[in-house]
């Protein structure tokens, strides 16, 4: 018997890095996201195939059973078939059953966004796994990629959330987001997927005073929340990314790219790639686009 789970993407539109180390974050589900379809199959064997969201396959794969028990390692041109036995090993450690009890898988998987976009490959397909052994999405990010967990919250949740790690623990609070100005926000794919690990690491050594750092990011998720005029909005998020500029030791994205653009531009996630936030009076797109960057998206077309 077919079954099949969903899960959405995301996108942290304050507080990234910081909500590592319990800063309030301010986190949208997207209208995009990932399907999982499990069938029945024979001999032990998971038959993997991933599709993109042009129906091209990105990934396909047999892995034995006996691969994902013993947490087997194959050379290093299997770097997607290693990670997905690591989650699915992590999986079978928080219960067997899916293997022990069964005698084979046809998976599939099928994003409908590209997958360079950086809105949750990953983090869907834990959801999507979570789901589907009846397990805590959360405690296998932790033993298999690690992260805040903000991204796992987006993925099953249709609305805002206010997401914080209070003691290490996850908590989110679903809030209505819809300021009257989200016309005027449109989200810019960067053209370059950037590593969150790396991108982690560098933050790791950059901290600083964070305790401080997270006062600040705190008072300014609160601000863009409840910001009435694009105004106040677009302020907040000026005044955000300026804390972040010092705190990465790295220039905004607006100071490094856009420093003539009419408006406020927002990094998003992990900063020098996926999208950035931009919110103007007037539609940004042809600016964008005369300077090579074509994946130009209304809010309203993103965030669910």
């Amino acid at each position: 018997m077919k079954k099949t789970f969903y899960s959405n993407g995301k996108l942290l539109i304050t507080g990234e890095y910081v909500v590592l180390d319990g800063a309030k974050s301010l986190a949208l589900p997207t209208k995009f996201g990932q399907n999982l379809i499990i069938e029945a199959a024979e001999n032990d064997l998971i038959h993997w195939k991933s599709y993109d969201h042009d129906g091209s396959i990105w990934f396909k794969e047999t892995i034995p059973f006996s691969s994902i028990v013993e947490k087997k390692r194959y050379n290093e041109n299997h770097n997607i078939k290693n990670t997905l036995i690591e989650i699915l090993h992590e999986a079978y450690q928080l219960n067997s059953d899916f293997i022990s009890k069964s005698k084979g898988y046809k998976i599939t998987t099928e994003l409908t966004f590209p997958k360079f976009w950086g809105l949750g490959t990953s983090s869907t397909l834990i959801n999507n796994i979570a789901q589907w052994l009846e397990i805590d999405a959360y405690e296998l990010l932790k033993r298999s990629f690690g992260g805040s967990g903000y991204d796992l919250a987006c993925a099953q949740n249709d609305s805002a959330i206010i997401y914080q790690l209070v003691a290490d623990k996850p908590t989110v609070e679903n809030i209505r987001f819809h300021p009257n100005f989200t016309d005027n926000i449109y989200f810019v794919y960067l053209n370059k997927k950037q590593s969150s690990k790396s991108a982690i690491a560098s933050y790791l050594d950059k901290q600083g005073d964070i305790e401080k750092t997270i006062k600040t990011i705190n008072a300014i998720t609160n601000k863009v929340v409840n910001a009435i005029e694009p105004k106040d909005f677009a302020l907040a998020l000026q005044q955000h990314e300026i804390e972040m500029s010092n705190v990465l030791e790295l220039q905004t994205v607006q100071e490094a790219l856009f420093d003539d653009f009419r408006g406020v531009i927002k990094s998003l996630g992990a900063w020098g790639g996926d999208f950035v936030l931009a919110i103007s009076k007037d539609n940004p797109t042809a600016y964008f686009k005369e300077r090579g960057y074509e994946v130009v998206i209304p809010y309203s077309e993103m965030i669910l």
